[in-house]
């Protein structure tokens, strides 16, 4: 795998084409200058020595030493080999709070930015420790399981944003709950839960999950970022978010209840403000946990590779001053310089190597990563899939198997976002009908049956003759009618009571009746038979007919998933 450390000074390589336009033009006004003396062809036979090409190879050789050179000084650099080492240290799992209230400007440059510098700067303090990443805010989920990998620990914090978890609020308890289940069996290594928030617990339950990471052997570190005065959160738009009252959102911190948590889990509190004090009193509190021998695994390991680039920048340079401006009677029946030899591939014979190299990366990271999600390491799979986004972030590809592996470790909301880029950049309508199903799929597991139903027509329009999704997309519209067009609970009792007495009715009928049942099911049967048959015509006029009654029923379909979830989302922050 390839990457430039210094990327930088790539700009440079813009150089070349300015150079090579103002050897163009001087190039014209020389052949100019020569036909004001008379015929070109007597002044070339009065001028044998001359070769028209050597000059155009010199200057070939002069831009291609030149681009080796930019390159070699932007760092290029191979590897990312997986290597095991043991370490000793402790394992620590940062649980950082991504939620909209996590905007507000209170701490400069805002509470979610200065979160993510003082993470990164803890990361940069770490030499043999583990560390790992776990985002929530009305939802958690796990962003990098735990490693020794720094790099990755980096690059995943860099895509942190509130959009990834579409449920909003601040649910520390589940971040606690997946944190302490997170650390590795390893006996006698100091674990610790940094909780970055800004303490509008939402949900509650917090304390409890603390005390059970503390009788596991766990430290609960709170970190309390904002003023207890509060905040506006900028909306994105140039104002403020407000509630349902129409009254702007004012964010404080909750010391107090921080304060209990870290209580409960036998850590310490700490303010985070616009100073460095939070960033040392951690570092003291992190060096009073134990340390042991553990097993650590490195994803990425680069070596240095700008003393190919220069030696080969060195070569060209030896050549071309070794190629003189005129002929040299030695040589001259070698014929080196003739018409037929295009100068052109002298210097792609040089310069192909290192571009092919540059153009396989993200390429060979996609191959690591569909070799381990083959065999089940997901996780390890998705952190190639960042990787090889890192540096072709528009290749459809890795946002499709990036979203793949997320939905395996059951990172929902996630891998919805990542399927949603996916069919923005993808050209390939197979693919993108992929992306579409997946995020059918996702939705129908949530029981979001309008909402799968959105994603399977998308796909269906763009593979028509994909048989799974026809089948899923079929369903989940009777699922929809079943559901009575959102009735909620209510209404599901009620068809189960209409169910049981049509039970008891049944059992009263006559044998004709249940030659009458009979029938009707094979008729059900050779209709269901048709419907899985349906034609493309067929699909696309049940689509059309979808869209209508998509629309008259999503408000229904939204209260009903509310009730069926039990869980009323009062604050968007």
């Amino acid at each position: 795998m390839f990457r430039f450390e210094d990327s930088t000074y790539l700009y440079l390589l813009l150089l070349i084409p300015v150079l090579i336009v103002i050897w163009f033009l001087t190039a014209r006004n020389r052949s100019k200058r020569l036909r004001k003396f008379g015929d070109i062809n007597l002044i070339r036979q009065l001028m044998p020595g001359v070769s028209k090409y050597r000059r155009t190879i010199k200057f070939s050789l002069l831009l291609a030493a030149l681009a080796l050179l930019i390159i070699m000084i932007a760092r290029p650099q191979m590897g990312a080999k997986i290597s095991h080492e043991k370490r000793t240290g402790i394992e620590t799992l940062i649980c950082l709070d991504i939620s909209n209230s996590m905007k507000a400007e209170d701490v400069s440059p805002s509470r979610l930015m200065k979160s993510k510098m003082l993470i990164e700067n803890l990361v940069d303090n770490f030499n043999t420790d583990k560390v790992g990443l776990i985002v929530f805010a009305g939802n958690a989920f796990v962003q990098l399981p735990i490693t020794s990998d720094y790099v990755s620990a980096k690059m995943f914090l860099g895509n942190i944003e509130p959009g990834m978890i579409p449920t909003q609020g601040t649910n520390i308890a589940e971040a606690l709950q997946i944190a302490s289940a997170s650390f590795t069996h390893q006996e006698g290594v100091g674990k610790a839960i940094i909780v970055i928030t800004d303490g509008e617990d939402h949900e509650g339950g917090a304390v409890e999950a603390a005390k059970a990471a503390k009788d596991k052997g766990q430290r609960v570190y709170m970190l309390g970022i904002g003023s207890s005065k509060g905040s506006p959160i900028p909306d994105g738009q140039g104002g403020y978010m407000s509630d349902r009252g129409g009254q702007t959102v004012m964010s404080a911190l909750n010391e107090d209840m921080c304060k209990q948590i870290a209580s409960a889990g036998g850590g310490a509190y700490i303010h985070v403000d616009n100073t460095n004090r939070a960033q040392e009193q951690l570092n003291t509190e992190l060096d009073k946990l134990s340390k042991k021998e553990m097993n650590s695994t490195i994803y990425s390991e680069y070596d240095e590779q700008f003393r190919a680039f220069g030696i080969l920048a060195l070569i060209l340079l030896i050549i071309e001053i070794c190629i003189l401006d005129r002929k040299n009677p030695v040589v001259s029946r070698l014929s080196l310089f003739k018409r037929n030899k295009k100068t052109a591939m002298i210097v792609l014979l040089f310069i192909l190597p290192s571009v092919a190299a540059v153009a396989q990366t993200d390429r060979q990271y996609i191959k690591q990563g569909n070799k381990l999600f083959r065999e089940g390491k997901f996780a390890e799979s998705e952190v190639l899939y960042r990787k090889a986004l890192e540096k072709n972030g528009r290749n459809p590809q890795a946002v499709y198997n990036l979203g793949n592996a997320l939905l395996m470790q059951k990172k929902d909301s996630a891998a919805i976002v990542q399927y949603q880029q996916a069919s923005k950049m993808e050209p390939n309508k197979i693919r993108l009908a992929k992306s579409f199903h997946n995020m059918g799929v996702v939705c129908q597991s949530h029981q979001m049956y309008q909402e799968a139903c959105t994603a399977y027509a998308e796909a269906l329009r763009n593979n028509p003759k994909d048989d799974e999704t026809r089948y899923n997309y079929v369903l989940c519209r009777r699922m929809m009618k079943n559901q009575g067009g959102g009735g909620g609970n209510d209404n599901k009792n009620d068809k189960n009571k209409d169910q049981n007495k049509d039970k008891k009715q049944d059992q009263n009928k006559d044998d004709k009746n249940k030659d009458q049942n009979k029938d009707q099911k094979k008729d059900q049967q050779k209709q269901q038979d048709q419907k899985d048959k349906m034609s493309k015509e067929n699909a696309e006029q049940l689509l059309n007919a979808a869209v209508q009654q998509e629309q008259a029923t999503q408000r229904r379909v939204k209260e009903a998933e509310r009730k069926a979830t039990k869980r009323t989302l009062e604050k968007n922050w």
